[in-house]
């Protein structure tokens, strides 16, 4: 994510992009961690309280960047005692064990959702330089360091007017064809989380230091109040499941994960808030992202390149058609991520990945998103703005497939993001101020947010593709070649690395393949 801050009134507007980096949470260093706990007090709980139109903003995500855990490496971090390695099939377990003793290395327990390995090295050596040797052996293939994974930012509901994003694709036209999709389809949010149940919970807040060096205190064990985003509807979610707790209560305690659910399923003419595409689907949240209170709560899992495959195959195996990944990285190559995605592929699931937020940053290449070219049912997104231009920050790069809007505060202001309901950052954020005004979130209450970024154009490109599914086109490939070929050429004739094949259009799309009126 990058953030772009300038002033508007009392609110600061900030771009959403891939991976923010405004704020540095750390353990103080003579403090041991302390055990991460997530406790049910109670079920029950008030409906969420949406508190309105709020201006632009972004989640934070701490970067760790000065946490000794991480080692940095071309814009990416990784973790410094452990790598991924993956070992061809037929190879014995004895010449695995020898491989791995050579580099001091210990393979761990059998994990689900997961057809690799984690190896711990006790050597202290570079994990990348060790998975390059590795690499290199006949018997393995593939190996790599665990690298951190990071977001990438006519209905009658009174907020509809404002999300011009969705005009822009000829949606209204589109649901004259299919009005909403069908909850035969389940969509995979991989993503923070979403705010999905309610109720209250415990965790065990531990002390940190903020970016200006300031120590924030100790919370210990609070209570912390959960509800369903009112306009999501707590009866459309299937299978949760949280990989960064291990467990089937994937929150969300940052707010990007509830936005991007809401552009692809948003509940439509409720008369709350805005709505979103595929508004009749199922959801599915699966968390495979921490966020700066997932660091304060000390959750015992953290978002790396192996947590991300095993969500790609959870959602796959537990009937996912879409998945939605609004996130992505820098670093090295990902091979575990693109064989998750093969596999999903495979299986009969499109998927549709963040393209990348460093067109303004010498376009570094986007590692989740650059196979997609090699994967027939596997798209890449770039974003537009508002004027059907490309968004400043989206990345141009020979991978790039598609464009969707995705939002651009720098060209129209903070009415030209991507407009949904998520927490209200204002009660989830309260580590941002001063010390004495910090207390424990809130993740109860909720606001109409404008946010920006690739996170969002990918969620458009889901939206439709489960519109499509279910319209009845259920192959991943024929998926993509639909919507590649019913796009709105932008740029240079014909496919370019700004736009990809051009801007989604949901009614040619719907109309395409032989499939509508």
């Amino acid at each position: 994510m990058r953030p772009i801050a300038r002033s508007s009134g009392p609110v600061a507007l900030v771009a959403l992009l891939l991976a923010a980096v405004t704020v540095w949470l750390t353990t103080p260093a003579a403090q041991q961690p302390e055990r991460g706990i997530k406790q049910i007090i109670s079920d029950i709980s008030a409906p969420g309280i949406d508190r309105g139109l709020r201006d632009a903003d972004f989640p934070r995500f701490a970067p760790r960047s000065s946490d000794r855990r991480w080692i940095s490496n071309r814009g990416g971090e990784y973790l410094r005692d452990s790598l991924i390695v993956r070992f061809k099939p037929g190879t014995q377990a004895t010449a695995q064990r020898a491989l791995l003793a050579q580099v001091d290395g210990t393979a761990g327990p059998a994990l689900s959702y997961a057809d690799f390995d984690i190896v711990t090295l006790g050597s202290g050596e570079d994990p990348a330089a060790v998975a390059r040797r590795l690499s290199e052996q006949p018997d393995v293939e593939y190996a790599q360091a665990r690298y951190r994974a990071r977001p990438r930012l006519v209905p009658t509901d009174p907020l509809y007017p404002m999300q011009w994003n969705y005009p822009q694709i000829d949606l209204e036209r589109g649901w004259d064809i299919n009005r909403g999709g069908s909850a035969d389809v389940t969509v995979a949010i991989l993503d923070t989380g979403v705010a999905f149940r309610g109720g209250t919970f415990r965790y065990n807040a531990t002390a940190f230091q903020g970016p200006n060096g300031a120590q924030y205190p100790a919370l210990g064990p609070v209570d912390i109040p959960f509800a369903v985003a009112p306009d999501l509807g707590a009866s459309r979610f299937v299978s949760p499941r949280d990989f960064i707790w291990n467990d089937e209560l994937p929150f969300d305690l940052a707010g990007h994960g509830t936005h991007v659910a809401g552009t692809i399923g948003q509940l439509s003419s409720n008369g709350i808030s805005g709505t979103g595409i595929a508004f009749n689907v199922k959801l599915m949240p699966v968390k495979v992202i921490d966020t700066e209170w997932d660091f304060i709560f000390n959750s015992p899992f953290i978002g790396t390149d192996d947590t991300v495959a095993r969500g790609i195959r959870y959602a796959v195996d537990n009937g996912a058609k879409v998945l939605n990944m609004s996130l992505g990285r820098d670093g090295d190559p990902a091979p575990v991520v693109r064989a998750a995605i093969e596999y999903a592929v495979s299986h009969g699931a499109f998927v549709a990945v963040a393209g990348g937020n460093e067109g303004d940053a010498a376009n570094a290449p986007e590692r989740y998103a650059e196979f997609a070219p090699q994967i027939d049912g596997m798209v890449a997104v770039a974003a537009t703005a508002r004027d059907r231009r490309r968004a400043g920050y989206s990345t141009v790069a020979s991978y790039v497939e598609i464009a969707a809007p995705g939002g651009d505060f720098l060209r129209s202001g903070p009415a030209g993001g991507i407009l949904q309901q998520t927490l209200d950052l204002d009660r989830v954020e309260t580590f941002n101020g001063a010390v004495s005004r910090y207390t424990a979130p809130r993740f109860d209450l909720f606001a109409d947010y404008y946010f920006e970024g690739t996170s969002m154009s990918t969620a458009h490109v889901s939206g439709l593709a489960a519109l499509l599914m279910s319209q009845g086109l259920t192959n991943p490939a024929a998926i993509e070649a639909i919507l590649e070929q019913s796009a709105t050429d932008l740029g240079a004739t014909g496919r370019d690395n700004e736009y990809g094949y051009g801007l989604i259009n949901a009614r040619a799309a719907l109309r395409g393949m032989g499939i509508a009126r």
